[in-house]
């Protein structure tokens, strides 16, 4: 009899007519009421997890307030108490300890197997501190006995049967007669449970197990979820029958405060430990909270839910065609093209401000969240008219629609408008812009120290500073002035010059990073320096900085990494130590101030003065070396958008295996290079290289004009 597919498999084959279930004695209605976790899940995979759940009888629940048992792809206990956090349940874990009763000698190791007494079957395992064994899985229980055992059903079982279940594999969910104990599965454990044909243990399955301290107000089904209403088509309805419903809108509006204000999130924030969900400093501020606030959100929500279906209730006025990557639900950005200034560009930039908003307070979670979902409407070729085309897009929910809702209806996103009206965030956004200050150290200046202007930092704190952040405030406004592309390739042609005089003319120079994305103006010039011989690019980074100092185009050398020429011009380890340089200094580079020496006047300043003031800009100049080897994942990998270069290497983990960085690729399963562009590198150039590089990795190349994701 043929194998009745997992629930994990079945996405791939929705394209084909689905198989006849496999008859199977799976019954799934004595355990806890269950919820499904929808992150991670691609296409229909989310769907079939449900279908397999009532098939077999699962007591399947969409409200959170009845849920005890929560399945889905979760694989760690941090993402798990961020699910139900973002659920407003407040969980205490509960940690087990070892289970009194069994017959196990102390001195016995774990792994130590008994016979169950009076049992015909296999041998069942007794697990050392509640811990499950990969062949107890396959085997199960072997009686009606235990399997009421293994669903918690020992309400009405015998001292024998009793006596016998402290023997065998622990209860799947335990009864608890006064606490509200949640559990976390992962959905393998489903998979395995409908292969067997019968309940199983949960063992290294149990993501987390909690003890519910909270939960949130019960739903009330007669009103649909906001989720319902962007993700179903409106349904047709006469504008008579909406007349015919008399105060709705009132209805609808304080339901809806009275469900937030009982809902308000509760804070997960410890002293030095925010777990990336930002400051406790923030808390109630609208653009740090991840529901709005209560009145905004019922209004906004109470509008969209009363919009008249004349609006929508016709095809030809529904939502556009949907691009391929939102219907086979593509998640990475590497595998979609995202050009500038597309028909949502007005939209994106509100939600730019939040994400800042997000990184400024320490909300690591919050930037992710946000820069996927920027990426992901970016990427959207259409103009956005609908809430329901927003909660198709990966990456995307329900609550990105009811900003989509309140901007749409306003023109304004009110955290956004907070954000920047709140004195405290405009001193944050200004120590920020410092070259050299990130949001942690920023908040130290603003919190700690009570500075509140850059004169502040240089009368109280200059001392304490090191060179990068000197240098940012001492050329704080220079740098904030935009770099045009003729400077930029200005900047990079004087640099080859310097390079092909110290080796020849077979140097190549690719101005890298917003420049190559089509930007008209940049923050500072990215170059990646390269030449066909291996033996030419080591210590070349320090010839070409010496180089271009002695002639006064550098007036500040910030950074100088010489960890690629130090290990060989090898591709980083897969396992290696931080002075092998890893992230951003995987190749030899160098961080410097860039000025041109000249000027028109500069012979008459000079000798009317030998100190006279050179009048030009001071620009900021990155120059990475790559071998040519592995010049292409060096372009590569410099010339995305942040998140376009977060999802390649995402994509190159999940999908191929591998680890990207600019340095090269390696193996995760065995660590060895993988040389996509050959073993000397391509015949052409660093751009030829780079296609090599997305065919290497089975990605269609994306011109760099299309990798704008910031």
């Amino acid at each position: 009899m043929d194998e009745l597919p997992s629930s994990q498999t079945l996405a791939a084959q929705s394209s084909s007519p689905e198989p006849e279930p496999r008859a199977t004695s799976l019954d799934l209605g004595g355990i806890p009421p269950i919820a499904v976790f929808s992150a991670h899940f691609k296409d229909e995979e989310e769907a079939k997890v449900r279908g397999t759940l009532r098939q077999h009888g699962a007591p399947l629940t969409a409200d959170v307030s009845k849920a005890k048992v929560f399945i889905g792809k979760v694989g760690s206990k941090r993402r798990a108490a961020f699910e139900l956090r973002s659920r407003k349940l407040t969980v205490e874990e509960v940690v087990e300890s070892k289970r009194p009763g069994s017959s196990v000698e102390a001195d016995e190791p774990p792994s130590k197997r008994r016979k169950l007494s009076g049992s015909a079957g296999k041998p069942i395992t007794v697990p050392d501190e509640g811990s499950t064994t990969e062949e107890e899985t396959a085997g199960g229980p072997e009686t009606e006995d235990e399997l009421l055992v293994l669903k918690g059903d020992t309400s009405e079982t015998s001292p024998v049967k009793l006596e016998r279940a402290a023997l065998i594999t622990p209860p799947v969910f335990e009864n608890h007669s006064t606490d509200d104990i949640i559990w976390v599965i992962r959905v393998d454990w489903l998979d395995d449970c409908v292969s067997a044909g019968h309940l199983l243990p949960l063992g290294e399955r149990l993501v987390y197990k909690g003890r519910v301290q909270e939960r949130p107000r019960p739903s009330e089904p007669k009103y649909k979820s906001i989720k319902a209403v962007f993700s179903n088509p409106p349904k047709a309805a006469s504008q008579t029958v909406l007349a015919a419903r008399p105060h709705t809108e009132q209805d609808i509006l304080e339901r809806a405060k009275s469900d937030v204000s009982a809902t308000e999130p509760k804070s997960s924030y410890q002293r030095h430990r925010t777990g990336g969900h930002g400051s406790r400093r923030f808390e109630g501020r609208s653009f740090a909270s991840r529901a709005q606030k209560a009145g905004n959100f019922a209004s906004q929500t109470a509008h969209l839910l009363q919009q008249s279906t004349s609006e929508y209730e016709s095809e030809d006025n529904d939502i556009p065609p949907l691009p391929d990557w939102v219907k086979k639900g593509i998640k990475y950005a590497c595998q979609r093209f995202t050009p500038a200034n597309g028909p949502n560009e007005d939209f994106i930039e509100q939600l730019k401000k939040i994400r800042t908003a997000r990184t400024l307070i320490d909300d690591e979670i919050g930037v992710r969240a946000y820069s996927t979902i920027i990426a992901s409407i970016a990427a959207y070729p259409h103009k956005l008219t609908h809430p329901r085309e927003i909660a198709l897009l990966p990456g995307c929910d329900e609550k990105t629609a009811v900003l989509f809702v309140e901007w749409k209806n306003t023109g304004k996103i009110q955290a956004v408008e907070d954000f920047e009206n709140d004195e405290a965030m405009k001193v944050l956004r200004e120590f920020y812009n410092i070259w050299g200050v990130g949001a942690k150290t920023a908040r130290n200046f603003y919190y700690n120290n009570h500075w509140t202007e850059l004169d502040d930092i240089i009368e109280f704190g200059w001392s304490d500073l090191d060179r990068v952040q000197q240098i940012g405030l001492k050329y704080y406004d220079e740098f904030l002035v935009p770099i045009p592309r003729a400077e930029v390739e200005q900047i990079a042609e004087v640099a080859r010059q310097h390079a092909v005089k110290l080796r020849d003319e077979r140097i190549t120079v690719t101005i890298v990073g917003g420049y190559r994305r089509g930007k008209q103006a940049s923050g500072d010039v990215d170059m990646i320096v390269s030449h066909p011989q291996l033996e030419a690019t080591a210590g070349l980074i320090k010839d070409i900085v010496e180089s271009l100092e002695d002639a006064e185009w550098i007036t500040h050398t910030l950074t100088l990494s010489l960890n690629n020429t130090n290990r060989g011009q090898n591709t980083l380890q897969f396992r290696t130590t931080k002075a092998s340089g890893a992230g951003y200094d995987t190749l030899d580079k160098a961080l410097v101030v860039w000025q041109d020496p000249r000027w028109p006047t500069r012979e008459q300043d000079l000798a009317a003065n030998s100190k006279a003031k050179n009048p030009n800009i001071h620009r900021r100049v990155d120059i990475i070396i790559a071998p040519w080897r592995t010049v292409g994942c060096a372009v590569m990998g410099w010339s995305g958008g942040t998140t376009f270069q977060r999802d390649l290497r995402r994509y190159a983990k999940h999908i191929k295996g591998w680890k990207f960085d600019s340095s090269g690729i390696r193996s995760r399963s065995t660590g060895e290079v993988v040389q996509l562009e050959g073993p000397n590198g391509v015949n052409g150039t660093p751009e030829d290289a780079e296609r090599k590089v997305f065919e290497g990795l089975g990605l269609e190349y994306i011109p760099p004009e299309y990798r704008v994701t910031n």
